[in-house]
């Protein structure tokens, strides 16, 4: 039975490296139905704000698997980045990066045997893209970390595990600095973690791992992380290989799959028959086992290994002008290597990703208890921090709320103790307003109340309610802050 895949050339070097592609597949014999679909530059040209036209998204709804170019989001037009409004459009939550070895390509870490998979959340984190200036000088990105989110890419980095043989997944967080965050990602991690007793489970600082990857690279199988750590350890694994033209990748949901290398569209070697196709090949290889193409998914990556281990056909990346060959010439040798096995080839035995259903509930945390101990209002103001405290306590003077602290970037400025130095501060300050007896509910007429009181004297840009659930506080101290 044919497969139906929507195929999307993509921009810039874009049209050479799925061609390549589309072609050394077609040789392995498996029946594809390729349905051309339009997405990124041509189509921010036409109008479409998101670089996604409705054609596009038809198809993928009926195909379900998608082998993408890189797609580029031109300055001056458009709006969000193709690639994410897809990536988000269809709920491919989870972004696996491949970190492997490549005969023949020589790198400071040749022969170190490196193998790495990393599992990257694909839709939440500070890459939401929720933004706002707080003041003309003060930028915020919002960092949104769902229960909901962490349980579905560690479960998907853990079934990634067994389903390719595979027998540890490290846990990459900086839950040691983002504790409630990050935190969440780690605390999911270790939980999950107890329903696979066959996977070695291990939590490593994202920064250490980073320190970790380039000292010992062949230490590490699965790494699972947020989707920013992710984008930068799967670039850095990319260098481990010899660079993002080795470097495939697979967006996966519950439902569609979107196939990509990880590189972008490269414009300025666009049509000069010189560009490196083996991360998008590789993604199609990534893909044809999703579809059950095992196979000739191996015929591929073994085809591959002789022509750059055994023939030593390299394109322009690798060698240079001096004895590379082109992308066609490289293409084509690889299709007349189908069929060959390289002598040092070690497959993975992968079946089927099962895809771990999560529940549809959107509160899928349900706290016995919660109150409002307060909240956290940001204004912005030039005066001394101690002017605001003063005026602030004046105007709350006759409600049950009182001024806690000011912070400013996450450093208390006021109330300060003896002998501690100010820090330097900005046009946007952070007062935490708590009641006035511990523990008791701040409702929210009681914050309307205080808001319409503070409005009086300052310009403020947003609240955060101070929450606390089941009797843990759900919000961070500041430095400074007892």
């Amino acid at each position: 039975m044919a497969h139906n895949i929507t195929f999307i050339k993509g921009d810039g070097i874009g049209e050479e490296v799925t061609g390549a592609t589309k072609k050394i597949i077609d040789a392995t014999g498996v029946k594809i139905n390729w349905e051309e679909s339009l997405a990124g530059a041509k189509a921010f040209k036409k109008g479409i704000e998101t670089g996604v036209p409705q054609e596009t998204i038809d198809s993928i709804m009926r195909n379900k698997v998608v082998l993408k170019g890189p797609l580029e989001t031109p300055v001056g037009f458009g709006q969000k980045s193709a690639n994410v409004t897809l990536r988000k459009m269809f709920e491919t939550f989870g972004n696996i990066r491949p970190v492997k070895e490549f005969p023949g390509v020589i790198t400071p870490f040749s022969g170190r045997g490196v193998d790495i998979v990393i599992v990257r959340e694909n839709v939440e984190d500070l890459y939401a893209g929720i933004e706002y200036m707080q003041t003309p000088g003060v930028a915020q990105c919002l960092k949104l970390i769902s229960r909901k989110g962490c349980e579905k890419i560690v479960r998907l980095a853990f079934e990634f595990a067994r389903s390719s043989g595979r027998k540890s997944v490290a846990c990459a967080t900086k839950a040691n600095i983002m504790k409630l965050s990050e935190g969440l990602v780690k605390r999911t991690f270790e939980e999950i973690a107890t329903d696979y007793p066959d996977i070695n489970s291990s939590h490593v600082i994202i920064d250490n791992c980073a320190h970790l990857m380039v000292k010992f690279p062949e230490e590490f199988d699965v790494i699972v992380t947020t989707n920013m750590n992710g984008d930068i350890l799967s670039d850095l694994g990319s260098g481990l290989i010899g660079g993002l033209g080795f470097a495939p990748g697979a967006n996966i949901g519950e439902e569609y799959s979107i196939f990509e290398a990880v590189h972008g569209s490269a414009p300025k070697y666009a049509g000069m028959n010189q560009i490196n196709p083996t991360a998008m090949l590789f993604s199609g290889v990534m893909m044809l086992r999703h579809l059950g193409e095992f196979k000739a998914a191996d015929a591929i990556e073994n085809a591959v290994f002789v022509t750059l281990g055994r023939d030593k056909y390299f394109t322009r990346d690798v060698k240079g002008d001096a004895g590379s060959v082109s992308t066609t010439v490289y293409t084509d040798k690889i299709i007349s290597n189908l069929g060959e096995k390289f002598e040092d080839y070690e497959s993975h035995e992968y079946r089927p990703i099962k895809i771990y259903p999560v529940s549809k509930a959107p509160d899928l945390v349900k706290p016995k208890t919660r109150r409002v101990d307060g909240i956290d209002i940001f204004i912005e103001t030039t005066q001394k921090a101690k002017h605001v405290g003063a005026k602030l306590d004046t105007l709350l003077a006759d409600t049950d709320i009182k001024l806690k602290l000011i912070t400013c970037r996450g450093v208390v400025v006021h109330p300060l103790g003896e002998n501690t130095i100010m820090p330097d501060v900005v046009d946007a300050l952070q007062c935490r307003l708590v009641h006035t007896h511990a523990k008791t509910h701040v409702d929210d007429a009681m914050i309307l109340k205080v808001l319409e009181k503070i409005q009086s004297e300052f310009s403020w840009g947003h609240i955060e309610k101070l929450h606390t659930f089941d009797e843990v506080t759900a919000y961070s101290k500041s430095h400074g802050e007892e």
